[in-house]
């Protein structure tokens, strides 16, 4: 049997080395979890990461904001 946290469980990955670190997704974000990276990636910017996995809620705003793909959200 499948609990209510496994249920609202979801995982949101970066490609950290094609982020232009431009932002759309830490605005788009209702749960305030998106934030741009102090470290720079190979085209030195810096890269959109998820603080909180935890409290992901699977929406997918952040990639349907991206203007170049980079998100991946899975349930």
């Amino acid at each position: 049997m499948v609990t209510k946290e496994e249920m609202n469980m979801a995982k949101v990955t970066f490609n950290k080395n094609l982020c232009k670190g431009c932002a759309l997704c830490v605005g788009a974000c209702p749960k305030g979890i998106v934030a741009l990276s102090d470290e720079l990636n190979q085209k030195g910017y810096h890269p959109a990461m998820v603080t909180d996995q935890e409290k992901c809620i699977g929406c997918a705003f952040c990639a349907t904001m991206c203007p170049d793909c980079v998100i991946t959200v899975e349930k």
